[in-house]
């Protein structure tokens, strides 16, 4: 009989996003987060923050979420 010889092919893992799509993804998480909690305020409910300035500093985390999945990954030739 035949014996077979097993070879193990070792591939090199790599992430879907880049390392710049991470950090801006983390950094919009915060900027939504830091919306949240200028809604959250204890101000009057009719304030200036929270009626204008935290829905726009959400609206700029998602949309700087959106980007960081759009951005096209730098590729680097590692032979």
């Amino acid at each position: 009989m035949a014996t077979y010889k097993k070879t193990q092919h070792t591939q090199k893992v790599s992430f879907v996003f880049g390392k710049r799509n991470y950090q801006l993804f983390l950094l919009s998480i915060a900027v939504v987060v830091l919306g949240f909690v200028l809604m959250m305020g204890t101000e009057d409910i009719y304030s200036f923050t929270k009626i204008t300035l935290a829905p726009l500093v959400v609206v700029v985390g998602f949309a700087l979420g959106v980007v960081s999945i759009l951005i096209k990954p730098k590729k680097t030739n590692n032979n």
